[in-house]
């Protein structure tokens, strides 16, 4: 598969888990479906970090890394505010959890936040340089 392939079905997964992420709470088989359409979510990310390597390309690498990274900052600046939002109004509220629905879209459509907070950590962590082959100290 093509990279650019891989990036056409990771955006369809997004869509998937935003509309999947407005689900009122889920119990049994349901909440099962949605865990692993969450899980599923991530396996494009993966895909395209191992092009990536195979291939040496440095842009793809930047680019999953930069989405990576800001989904992430975005997820905890958002959880931050959505914990806040209690002193706000309603409508703020509701705005919050909307836009931390549309930005962190497989966290909130798999119900098990820390999971996919990992997965887009380990995302992170496989996109950046490995320094071991810079290194020149000598053990």
């Amino acid at each position: 598969m093509k990279k650019k392939v891989a990036f056409i079905i990771w955006a369809v997964l997004y869509a998937l888990c935003v509309a999947l992420g407005f689900v009122p709470e889920a119990f049994g088989f349901g909440k099962v479906l949605l865990i692993l359409t969450s899980l599923i979510f991530f396996l494009p990310g993966f895909y395209l970090v191992y092009l990536a390597k195979k291939e040496n390309c440095r842009k793809t690498m930047l680019a999953l890394r930069l989405v990576s990274g800001s989904i992430l900052a975005l997820s905890v600046i958002l959880l931050a505010l959505n914990f806040l939002s209690v002193y706000f109004s309603a409508q703020t509220g509701l705005v919050l959890y909307v836009l931390l629905v549309m930005f962190t879209a497989p966290m909130v459509c798999s119900q098990v936040w820390v999971l996919s907070l990992f997965l887009w950590a380990c995302l992170l962590m496989m996109t950046l340089p490995d320094f071991k082959k810079n290194c020149s100290c000598q053990k």
